[in-house]
């Protein structure tokens, strides 16, 4: 069983930045890739980035060039250092352990609680 837990939203003036963490715990929870997905109001949750346990990084076409995803595997934890971002990346982000294969990320039923970015002025 793994357990993840969001933290780091908050309220941002456009052009500003955010980094949101991701702890993961639990027996297994070093075993997983991490996938960042936000949704919005209205809208399907979408993959933004996701990271292997090796460190290799996919990006939504949406976010390449403005956020990075890392991670601290000593901390169990991944970061997204979210810059330059727009009323559109309003959403609540959740982060998922799963796997990625193929350039593809598998989501799996452990979810965090999610964490809510507000980009507005």
């Amino acid at each position: 069983q793994v357990q993840v837990m969001e933290s780091g939203g908050g309220l941002v003036q456009p052009g500003g930045s955010l980094r949101l963490s991701c702890v993961a715990s639990g027996t297994m929870s070093s075993f997983y890739d991490i996938g960042w997905y936000r949704q919005a109001p209205g809208k399907q949750r979408e993959l933004v980035a996701s990271i292997t346990r090796r460190s290799r990084t996919n990006y939504a076409d949406s976010v390449r060039g403005r956020f990075t995803i890392s991670r601290d595997n000593a901390k169990n934890t991944v970061y997204l250092q979210m810059n330059s971002l727009q009323p559109d990346d309003t959403a609540v982000y959740y982060c998922n352990a799963g796997q990625e294969a193929d350039g593809n990320f598998y989501q799996t039923d452990f979810w965090g609680q999610g964490t809510q970015v507000t980009v507005s002025s």
